[in-house]
């Protein structure tokens, strides 16, 4: 199996997984019971958007771009497996971040709030957003740039599937219990679900901005921890269904 095929299975069988979760476990079957119209409508919409529209974008405008900007740069960079991984899990993840908070400055909290709709957990909220938002997020362009600048992709890609993942499971509901050696082992350096859940609670949302690790977090003063999950998921929006999906535009 090829890399490519192995990366696109692990974020296609982690969703399908999450979902089937979501629909085998009594809570989750009640959250999407509750799911207005409204909300099946955004987070379908924005699911089509990062997984089918983002990929092709990268695969030819943008790629394309980098053609044009960088003609003789092209697997310029000779890295091995476990650098481009590092390079991708890591480095990539710290830009992210800082990319994370610029979304919640007022420059663009307007745009990004939409994402922070979201009333629970839940797999199929990862990617809600607006239309364009996903422009204005640094995967779109740096995943694009080293798959061009990279000799041999393969160790990036899977940093890359990896976090797809990642982010997958941090959207959902799915909560590793305390007490097993699971928790112990992640709790310490990665995003957990109940972690990035006080990201989208009404009272503490400006913390927990990574997306893998939570030494940016820790680091920068924006790490919030809590035993206990929040009880209020979301922020509220004046915001209308058509505004969700173009704002501002």
């Amino acid at each position: 199996m090829g890399i490519q095929n192995f990366s696109q299975l692990l974020i296609f069988g982690s969703f399908i997984g999450l979902v089937g979760w979501t629909i085998i476990n009594q809570v989750g079957r009640t959250q999407l019971k509750v799911k207005s119209r409204e909300d099946w409508l955004l987070d379908s919409t924005g699911l089509t958007i990062q997984g089918i529209l983002i990929p092709l974008l990268q695969a030819t405008l943008v790629y394309w771009l980098y053609q044009y900007l960088l003609p003789t740069q092209q697997g310029y960079l000779k890295v091995s497996l476990v650098p481009a991984f590092t390079i991708s899990f890591v480095l990539v993840d710290y830009l992210y971040y800082w990319n994370h908070r610029l979304l919640h400055t007022k420059l663009l909290w307007k745009v990004h709030q939409v994402h922070h709709t979201v009333t629970q957990m839940d797999v199929l909220g990862t990617s809600r957003n607006t239309l364009w938002t996903s422009l204005l997020i640094v995967y779109l362009w740096i995943h694009t740039l080293f798959l061009y600048l990279l000799a041999d992709p393969t160790g990036y890609l899977l940093g890359v599937s990896l976090t797809s993942a990642l982010d997958l499971w941090r959207h959902s509901s799915l909560i590793i219990p305390e007490s097993s050696w699971f928790y112990q082992f992640l709790s310490s350096w990665l995003i957990l679900p109940q972690d990035h859940a006080w990201h989208h609670c009404r009272e503490v949302h400006n913390y927990n901005y990574g997306a893998n690790l939570k030494i940016w977090d820790k680091l920068y003063g924006t790490y919030y921890e809590s035993k206990n999950l929040p009880s209020i998921i979301g922020i509220p929006s004046s915001l209308n269904l058509f505004q969700k999906l173009l704002f501002p535009f």
